[in-house]
């Protein structure tokens, strides 16, 4: 078999071992928050409990992804319902506050008192989901201000 022709198989087969890009519903914040969320986003580490990081579709500088089951990343959420009351369940990570909801499949944790809400979505695979919080954390406090600490 001709070198060209082993190169391209061993390419196809490698392609095809790998998650594709994972869908993920791109929120539409204002553009202040957008600008924030961009270089937020980029800030993010290469890996999440050891997941490499991996594209989203549709294609958004305010996504990401880690993993397969992927922990999605989004920033410019709205603020989880009942702020007052996420406040008072707030814990902290790395000195980010988070508000953790559980879902039918894992963890949805939300930034509280920054500028702009930040989630990351931990599928039950990678339990405990809140471990994935420390992977993230230093990127959010040097990213997104903070405005009102944990009560």
């Amino acid at each position: 078999m001709p070198k060209f022709l082993l190169a391209a198989l061993c390419v196809t087969v490698l392609a095809g071992c790998s998650p594709g890009a994972a869908p993920v519903p791109v929120p539409l914040p204002a553009p202040e928050v957008a600008a924030a969320c961009t270089s937020l986003v980029k800030a993010l580490p290469d890996k999440v409990l050891d997941a490499k990081r991996r594209k989203t579709t549709p294609e958004s500088p305010l996504t990401t992804a880690y993993g397969d089951p992927p922990i999605v990343v989004t920033c410019g959420v709205a603020a989880p319902t009942g702020t007052t009351e996420a406040l008072s369940k707030c814990f902290e990570v790395n000195g980010v506050g988070w508000f953790a909801k559980q879902v039918e499949n894992g963890y949805i944790f939300t930034t509280i008192g920054r500028s702009v809400y930040f989630e990351v979505a931990v599928p039950s695979k990678y339990a405990p989901e809140a471990n994935a919080l420390t992977d993230v954390s230093d990127a959010v406090q040097k990213h997104d201000k903070l405005v009102t600490p944990c009560l």
